[in-house]
């Protein structure tokens, strides 16, 4: 049994199929990826990537994570740029912003990886005053043209503390991505939020590749 928290369809309408993430899994930690091509009515999932949880040591844990000894990925979102080639996979447990090439979506290929906040990680941002950081990457959003990617820090109020129990102070940061793969921060964009505030989605002036889904190059 796994939740499943977010479905991307394939924007170019001769390819039917799609991309799936399982945030937890009750028999294993790590989560997975799928990717489901339209077989009949039912359709069908094939898993292709999996993402490993961190080992920890069980005292730098929340409550309901000491009896894992680990920290899990804890995958909340998923997008997909415009021309279906890059996935972008937040981690919100590990602190980890992970990009696939997915040209072929049932061999994916990493191509890049940042790392900020985490549950036990704490990574910093170079444009961040306080040092160390809570919250990990969340909700992610991809500019049309592939070039510019933003993510947010906070899951829902409920939620965060569970996993952050000193709660969430709210950020967000851009990522510049390379055409042919690559993504790394933007040291100059580093946005805080007032305390108590906590952003969660992200919407680009002019379109992005959540609202223009329904486009294809």
């Amino acid at each position: 049994l796994r939740l499943v928290l977010d479905v991307g369809p394939q924007r170019d309408p001769t390819r039917a199929y799609g991309l799936l993430n399982c945030v937890l899994g009750l028999e294993v930690l790590p989560p997975s990826m799928g990717c489901g091509p339209r077989q009949g009515p039912q359709g069908a999932v094939t898993r292709v990537i999996d993402i490993p949880a961190d080992p920890a040591d069980p005292d730098l844990l929340p409550p309901m994570l000491k009896g894992f000894n680990a920290v899990p990925p804890l995958v909340t979102d998923i997008d997909l740029s415009m021309d279906d080639r890059f996935l972008y996979v937040s981690c919100w447990g590990t602190g980890d912003l992970h990009q696939y090439d997915v040209s072929d979506p049932f061999k994916p290929k990493l191509t890049g990886k940042v790392r900020i906040g985490g549950i036990v990680s704490r990574a910093s941002h170079p444009g961040a005053k306080n040092g160390a950081l809570n919250g990990g990457p969340q909700m992610v959003e991809i500019s049309r043209d592939g070039r510019r990617v933003y993510f947010t820090n906070s899951l829902y109020g409920a939620i965060d503390e569970q996993f952050y129990p000193d709660g969430v102070s709210g950020w967000m940061v851009k990522l510049d991505a390379k055409p042919d793969g690559g993504i790394a921060f933007d040291e100059k964009f580093f946005v805080e939020w007032p305390k108590s505030h906590r952003p969660h989605q992200v919407r680009l002036q002019g379109g992005d590749c959540s609202s223009d889904s329904y486009c294809y190059p």
